[in-house]
């Protein structure tokens, strides 16, 4: 077993030691005449122990030892210690009667104090334990239940829309996808809001009045990436039915197939709604399965908006918000371009399906 000397504060792992009248010309860690720097006679180490060599610091050499840095005695855990940090971070904090929603290190390790399991722990120490057993409890994955099954509907839906956005359409058809973007407010400050200038960035004023909301009807052309928009106070099947007349109108008459793509809303299927459709026989509507607005695209354009024209929400009144939304829809359209979508951005939800419907079946 190695032997381990405690020298000025160091924990110092000698190299083998001999006798120290064998030793002619070593390296030393410490001058030989530096009074403050003694080193104990019986530790004398060898020449090959010195990555330099004995003759290469014949007059000013150094004494080559092994010194850790670390503490002479470390601090360590039992087993139980680390079953304990697994135990906690694989349970909910309710159970611990703990009002906190997720886990850290940190709020781990109170509960070890609190427990008794440790008297002092860092977090650091929790972290290396969560990373041995590969536990993120701070981490949140969003999945559903039955209520909505993955099944051959599902396969189905998804199918046909990845087929709409992929595959190459003829001349006369196209493909919308469309949706609304509710509660649009002025949020009218009661300050101007003041530009940025060197060392100081925007200042919004924190106050602001509320004078009404818009909802945004859009559609977003899949193959050109151009937005068809418009505003309305209230969003019922009426407002749904003149936006897609507008849609109608703005398309050309070549154009035979209109294929657009939107969610389960109800006003979407109701009976007026479908009066519109069976006399307008252009028009096709694909919806998307049950929580899976990923599936359309004009929600990209939506954070677009929301990143871009709605990160500050300041309008001096609700038609000037109006005014300045069609302003960047036009600004938009001037360099619109569709989004990259492939066959392969839903390769692994497909094969995420197939698995479903195997273990179920």
């Amino acid at each position: 077993m190695m032997n381990v000397v405690i020298f000025n504060g160091f924990s110092v792992v000698p190299p083998r030691l001999m006798d120290k009248s064998d030793v002619h010309g070593l390296s030393y860690c410490w001058r030989r005449n530096n009074p403050s720097r003694i080193l104990p006679d019986s530790l004398i180490c060898l020449p090959d122990t010195c990555g330099a060599g004995g003759g290469d610091f014949s007059k000013t050499a150094v004494l080559d030892w092994a010194i850790c840095p670390a503490p002479a005695v470390r601090r360590s855990f039992p087993p139980e210690v680390a079953i304990h940090v697994v135990k906690l971070a694989c349970e909910m904090p309710d159970l611990c009667r703990r009002s906190i929603s997720l886990w850290d290190c940190q709020e781990l390790r109170k509960q070890l104090i609190a427990d008794g399991v440790v008297k002092c722990i860092s977090t650091e120490t929790i972290r290396r334990i969560l990373n041995h057993h590969k536990l993120k409890p701070w981490r949140v994955h969003f999945w559903l239940g039955k209520k909505a099954p993955r099944d051959e509907h599902f396969h189905s839906q998804i199918t046909t829309i990845c087929d709409l956005y992929t595959r190459d359409l003829s001349n006369d058809e196209i493909v919308l996808c469309f949706d609304e973007k509710t509660s649009l407010q002025p949020r009218i400050r009661l300050q101007a809001t003041m530009p940025a200038k060197p060392g100081q960035p925007v200042l919004v004023e924190h106050e602001y009045r509320r004078r009404g909301a818009l909802n945004l009807f859009a559609s977003f052309n899949t193959r050109t990436g151009k937005v068809f928009g418009r505003c309305y106070q209230r969003k019922r099947a009426a407002e749904f039915i003149d936006f897609i007349n507008q849609v109608d109108q703005a398309t050309s008459p070549e154009i035979k197939h209109i294929h657009i793509v939107l969610d389960n809303l109800k006003t979407h299927k109701t009976k007026a709604v479908q009066e519109w459709l069976a006399q307008h026989p252009r028009f096709h509507f694909h919806f998307t399965p049950v929580h899976c607005s990923w599936m359309n695209q004009v929600e990209q354009w939506f954070s677009i908006l929301q990143r871009k024209r709605f990160r500050i929400a300041d309008f001096v009144s609700i038609d000037e918000m109006e005014r300045k939304i069609m302003d960047f829809i036009n600004e938009h359209n001037n360099q619109a371009h569709p989004f990259n979508w492939t066959t392969k951005s839903v390769t692994k939800v497909m094969a995420f399906v197939e698995r479903y419907l195997q273990k179920a079946s």
